[in-house]
C-alpha cells in the first residue's frame, strides 16, 4: 500500500486524502516526523473542530513558530489540513467564500534556512454524498522565489488516494518533494489503514499521525492517532 513512502527515510510531513475500498468513507492522513530534539517533542491533541500540536516537555520546546500549530480545521463542510499555521490563513478566507489558493498567495514556503521546508495545504470539501478536494505545496526555487503549485481533484476512485509530503528524502539541506501528489492504493478499514501507514514510517524518525475517516452519508468521523 505504501511501498514508495517505506523507501524515503524522511519524507518530513505529509497530508493523505482518498476515499476508502468500500466507497463509504473519505479518508484523510497528517503525519509528521522530526529529527531534532524541538521536533520530535510533539503530539497530536483534538479539540472540537481541528487538532493541534502539542509539546510534550515544554521545557524542552526550543522555538515553536513552526512546530506548534492546527495542523486540521473544520469549517462548515470543509476540512482544512496542513503543515503549519496557513491552517488559520486558510480557514479566515474560506469563511469570506474565498478559496485556498487565494489564501496561500499571502504566504509562501517556511523560513528554516537552509531547507526552506515547503508549505503542504489540503481542502477537503463534503457535498452531496461525495467530496472533491485540492493539496497545495508552496516551495523554494533555485533562485529564491517561492513556487506555488496547486492540484485539484473533483472526486477519486474507490480504494485511491493522494499523497504529498514535504521531502524527497533525507540530506543536508534536505530537498523539498517534487511533483504531484502521488497516487496512493488503499484499503481496510481506519484501524487497519492507520496501522499500514504508520508501519510505512521510517520508525526513527517518524513522530505522530492522525487518520480520520468521514461517513459519506451520515458526515460522522472516525478518528486515530498514534504518536512515538
Amino acid at each position: 500500500m505504501f511501498g514508495t513512502l517505506k523507501k524515503n527515510v524522511y519524507p518530513g510531513r505529509g497530508i493523505l486524502i482518498g476515499k476508502s475500498d468500500d466507497g463509504k468513507s473519505a479518508v484523510i492522513a497528517y503525519f509528521i516526523m522530526g529529527r531534532s530534539v524541538n521536533s520530535r517533542n510533539r503530539r497530536f491533541e483534538e479539540y472540537e473542530g481541528g487538532m493541534k500540536t502539542v509539546a510534550i516537555d515544554a521545557s524542552k520546546l526550543s522555538d515553536p513558530s513552526l512546530v506548534i500549530y492546527s495542523p486540521v480545521a473544520d469549517y462548515n463542510n470543509h476540512i482544512i489540513v496542513t503543515n503549519g499555521d496557513q491552517t488559520d490563513t486558510i480557514a479566515a478566507y474560506i469563511s469570506e467564500n474565498k478559496t485556498m489558493a487565494q489564501a496561500l498567495q499571502t504566504r509562501e514556503y517556511e523560513p528554516d534556512e537552509p531547507n526552506y521546508t515547503p508549505r503542504i495545504s489540503s481542502v477537503t470539501t463534503l457535498e452531496n454524498g461525495d467530496f472533491k478536494f485540492s493539496m497545495s505545496i508552496l516551495k523554494r526555487d533555485a533562485s529564491g522565489n517561492c513556487g506555488r503549485l496547486h492540484f485539484h481533484y473533483d472526486g477519486i476512485e474507490e480504494g485511491k488516494a493522494r499523497l504529498i509530503h514535504t521531502y524527497a528524502g533525507d540530506g543536508n539541506p534536505i530537498p523539498s518533494f517534487v511533483g504531484e501528489p502521488a497516487a496512493i492504493d488503499i484499503y481496510g478499514g481506519i484501524e487497519d489503514f492507520t496501522n499500514e501507514l504508520w508501519s510505512a514510517l521510517n520508525n526513527e524518525n517518524k513522530v505522530a499521525l492522525y487518520v480520520r475517516y468521514v461517513d459519506l452519508e451520515s458526515g460522522e468521523s472516525r478518528t486515530k492517532i498514534i504518536g512515538k
